[in-house]
């Protein structure tokens, strides 16, 4: 069996256990698979970020300056856009076939023992979510990893990620998000985020509602960790557009960073980046050393982030975007002005059904000319007629179609009738993984060359 089989048969066999909505306050039964491996997460060290918004952007750009810095780094980010090995990177690319498959046969023993134990108890097996946590946490110690990133699945205190102990922890945004299972409202959805500051910790967080700033100050506190806020302790100070990002100047905790170059459009991933030169400054340099200029801006100007704002299609501009929520569909809309110069927008948008679909709807409608309304390729897509609807009360024009294919076709020929229109696919990050496959496949870019 080649490598690839061997992958594609441990994410067969992932598919089989409960998915990632399932979720419990259970994070004891991922800490029983680990204490069984030896636990490998104390094997190197931690950036545990979490937050609402910009999380997965965060961690990739606090693994790239780690990168440049010469350590070996791990990355851990969820979903994934087009192949399951995307979650899991070392050295900045997706695990290889084989060391994914090796890590699955080292563990599946344990798993074996565990799932009988759960059982024995009247409890589910072990989930799809908790089990690529525990193939994360393997994989890094078997590379082995010097640093990382971990991004939370869902949450904070009781998520399968928070088996590990993070040195560093980042919060980014916090909104409401997943009510069902956080809470609903921001005090109580930022008190089981802060559930990831550990004993004695550094802490840097986004700026935040003073609900959630409280939480996080009293965690902090509770736990003996130092909390350094965006736009006190550190922040963004300067930001202009530039060909294919940004220049940005960041005040860190320890140095100052003039004329950096980020890759990455929208004000928002200014600030990101700004959150994670503080968490790079408190991991090497425990928050009083600066971070070498040319390293950094090395690490900087390698990031990427796909799946948002990204690039995907040109004579049309096609963007796609992740945003899944009203606040992450704020910050694209916020983007879009600051960031490119037309004149109108079509909006491709398929969501989730559980998601605020009226509270994203209320962001775009004002921006958008033309909404072309469609679903994402999964069971819990809300209609495009539902969407569809939402958006005509909101005062928007739109039209319905089946699928991505149908409505991109759509919305590309509605833009090519002037240069003065883009069109950005949006909604959910399933349908941001269909879009850049699809634009690959039909090679919407035309050989554009970046």
């Amino acid at each position: 069996m080649s490598d690839r089989s061997r992958a594609d048969a441990v994410y067969s066999a992932l598919l089989t256990r409960q998915g990632e909505r399932w979720v419990q306050p259970r994070v004891e039964r991922t800490r029983r698979v680990l204490e069984l491996l030896d636990d490998p997460q104390r094997t190197y060290r931690v950036v545990h970020v979490t937050g609402t918004n910009g999380k997965t952007s965060t961690a990739r750009i606090v693994e790239s300056i780690v990168r440049a810095h010469g350590l070996r780094t791990g990355l851990f980010t969820s979903p994934h856009l087009e192949r399951y090995t995307e979650r899991i990177m070392i050295d900045g690319e997706p695990i290889d076939d084989a060391l994914i498959a090796d890590a699955w046969d080292e563990i599946s023993p344990f798993v074996d023992m565990v799932d009988a134990e759960l059982a024995a108890s009247g409890d589910a097996a072990l989930t799809f979510f908790e089990l690529l946590t525990v193939l994360a946490f393997v994989a890094f110690a078997d590379a082995p990893v010097d640093v990382a990133v971990i991004e939370v699945g869902m949450g904070g205190s009781w998520d399968s990620t928070n088996t590990a102990d993070g040195d560093v922890a980042v919060i980014t945004p916090i909104d409401i998000d997943h009510a069902d299972k956080l809470g609903d409202t921001i005090s109580e959805i930022a008190t089981v985020k802060s559930g990831i500051i550990k004993d004695g910790a550094a802490v840097v967080s986004a700026q935040q509602d003073s609900a959630a700033l409280a939480v996080l100050k009293d965690a902090s506190a509770a736990r003996g960790a130092t909390l350094a806020v965006d736009g006190a302790e550190f922040g963004l100070t300067a930001q202009q557009l530039a060909v294919g990002g940004q220049q940005i100047s960041v005040r860190g905790l320890a140095g100052t960073y003039d004329e950096l170059y980020l890759p990455l459009y929208g004000a928002h991933q200014g600030h990101n980046a700004a959150l994670a030169i503080a968490a790079v400054e408190s991991l090497i340099g425990a928050g009083s050393q600066a971070l070498a200029p040319d390293v950094l801006a090395d690490g900087l100007a390698q990031v990427t982030s796909p799946g948002r704002l990204q690039l995907v299609g040109v004579a049309p501009t096609v963007l796609v975007d992740s945003a899944h929520n009203p606040h992450g569909a704020r910050a694209l809309v916020a983007a879009l002005a600051d960031s490119f110069d037309f004149d109108e927008w079509g909006i491709v948008l398929g969501a989730f059904a559980d998601k605020d679909i009226p509270g994203i709807v209320s962001a775009i409608v004002p921006v958008a000319a033309q909404v072309f309304a469609t679903a994402p390729e999964s069971d819990r897509a809300a209609e495009p007629d539902t969407v569809a609807d939402l958006v005509e009360a909101a005062g928007g024009r739109v039209s319905v179609h089946r699928d991505l294919a149908e409505a991109a076709d759509a919305a590309r020929e509605w833009a090519s009738a002037s240069d003065r229109r883009a069109v950005v696919i949006a909604g959910s990050v399933v349908l941001a993984g269909e879009a850049v496959q699809l634009a690959a496949a039909e090679d919407w870019k035309d050989g554009w060359q970046a």
